[in-house]
Parts: structure tokens; sequence; C-alpha cells
């Protein structure tokens, strides 16, 4: 029998449970800096169940985004612009949240499964041109440094909105 690691918090709209199961995680993409954008984003997502009125369990997936300026100094989490993992929620509700993804899910094996599964399939991408090798080298010094976060670095993080650029 396995044990989980799994983290609540109490909301206006019920309890979120949040499990260390790898299924409840995913990394839905990653950006390296450019001229627009000076800072290394990758996008997770998080499913956890909702208990309303303490009678039933709604199953949700939300997003926010990691990001790392360019010499990986300062971190910054960012909502995204649908289903945000810090959309509907108080301030209180919102710190609280974050203090979950510094002390609970960057520690999680679901969160170094994620990461490491990414940086072992980006290595194994047969890449053409120059630009793509140093692409797929940035990729794995960012995911590596992602590994390295604290619970510190979430915590004294901002919260933004994330800006989507159409180029």
């Amino acid at each position: 029998m396995k044990i989980l690691d799994a983290k609540i918090i109490n909301t206006a709209h019920g309890l979120e449970t949040y499990l260390d199961l790898i299924e409840n995680s995913e990394i839905k993409e990653i950006h390296l800096p450019t001229t627009n954008n000076p800072s290394y984003e990758i996008q997770f997502g998080i499913k956890y169940f909702l208990l309303k009125n303490e009678k039933y369990y709604d199953s949700h997936k939300n997003y926010f985004y990691i990001c790392m300026s360019s010499d990986f100094s300062s971190t910054t989490l960012k909502e995204t612009h649908i289903e945000s993992l810090f959309a509907v929620k108080n301030k209180e509700e919102r710190e609280t949240t974050k203090k979950l993804l510094g002390e609970w899910f960057i520690k999680t094996h679901t969160y170094k499964e994620s990461i490491n599964k990414l940086i072992n399939k980006i290595k194994t991408e047969n890449h053409c041109t120059e630009v793509d090798n140093q692409n797929k080298a940035e990729k794995i010094k960012f995911l590596k440094k992602l590994l390295e976060l604290t619970a510190e670095d979430l915590e004294d993080a901002s919260i933004e909105r994330h800006v989507e650029l159409h180029i």
C-alpha cells in the first residue's frame, strides 16, 4: 500500500485537495527568453478535488506559470487567462496557494518526475540546426534550475497576470 502525500486549502468555494500523483500534474508549455519577453516560463497544470459544502467532490485542473529572469536571479508566478490556479480567490487564499506551491508542490515526487521526464524527452529529440541545439540546451538548463527552487523562492515571488504576446 502506498501512502499519498496530500494538502488541503480551505477557500470560500470549498476545500481544495491536492494529491501527489503524477497524473495530477502536467507541463503544458515552456518558453525561452525573447526580446519581447525576457523570462524563462513554464506552465503547469494541477488537478485537484474540490469538496463543496462538505457534500460532494468535483475535480478541477487549473494552471499557472513559474517564470525566472534570464539570469535565474528572480522568480515570478503568473496567472493564466483561463483556468488560473489563482482565479476566484481572495488575497489570503492566493497567498495560501502560493505557499502550497512553495512548501509542498515543488517538493513533491510529481513535480520532480514531470520535470525529469521533460528533460529526458528534450535530450532524446533530434535537432538539425545549431539554433535548435542551443534552444535544447537552454530548456534543459532552465528545467534543472526549476529543480533547485526553494519554498522561499516561491513565497517571495509576486503573482502577476500572464501577458500573451502575439507575433
